[in-house]
């Protein structure tokens, strides 16, 4: 016979711990050996149990799901970590699978839906609930393709650079674009900044190199 899969459940609130743990044991091959409240309860019951998968909620008291991910893969136990939370937004989603989760889903899913995640991360695969997915892929898509030089430029950053390069002085800049010569030396920090230049010439000529402004 297959051994069970040992399961340790991690929640704060105990209606959740029970209603999972209820779930789980209609199934045959799934056994939970464990609940936690807290981070600091799951990284001692991993340590103790080790259990082959966690559910692990993100937010919770004294330690989140976030440390509690990192500390207990730190200590290389053979276990894989789902995420079950009602939190979808980027950061908690990016926070939980750089930590190293293998699965995110939400708690408003399905029970099967639960289940199938514990025995597809249990084979060594991923599970990534659809809308998390979803958030995921778009995330990516922008790290992969950054925004042009100037849209990340703003317009009057572009005017100031535009000016500058004919060789304009703050104080003509500042006349042309009727706005105050402290303001065009905030705006050529900045522009510095952005471009990762320490001087005008160095600055005109990325400008053009990357088709910002024209000369």
């Amino acid at each position: 016979m297959t051994e069970s899969i040992r399961v340790l459940i991690v929640d704060d609130h105990p209606i959740v711990r029970q209603g999972l743990a209820t779930v789980l044991a209609q199934q045959e091959d799934i056994a939970v050996v464990g609940q936690a409240a807290n981070g600091v309860e799951a990284v001692a019951q991993a340590r103790e149990l080790l259990p082959d998968i966690i559910l692990m909620d993100l937010q919770m008291p004294e330690m989140d799901g976030v440390e509690a991910i990192t500390k207990i893969l730190a200590d290389e136990l053979d276990t894989h970590i789902i995420i079950l939370t009602t939190f979808a937004t980027d950061d908690y989603i990016f926070r939980g699978i750089e930590a190293g989760a293998r699965g995110y889903l939400l708690k408003d899913s399905p029970p099967d839906e639960v289940v199938k995640a514990i025995r597809t991360v249990h084979r060594g695969d991923s599970l990534i609930e659809p809308r998390v997915a979803s958030r995921l892929l778009d995330r990516l898509g922008q790290l992969s393709h950054p925004p042009p030089p100037e849209s990340v430029l703003s317009k009057r950053e572009i005017e100031v650079l535009q000016i500058m390069s004919t060789g304009a002085a703050n104080k003509e800049i500042a006349s042309q674009l009727v706005i105050g010569q402290s303001t065009v030396k905030t705006h050529i920090v900045r522009i510095f900044s952005k471009l990762g230049v320490n001087g005008r010439t160095e600055a005109v000529s990325e400008a053009v190199k990357k088709g910002i402004i024209q000369l």
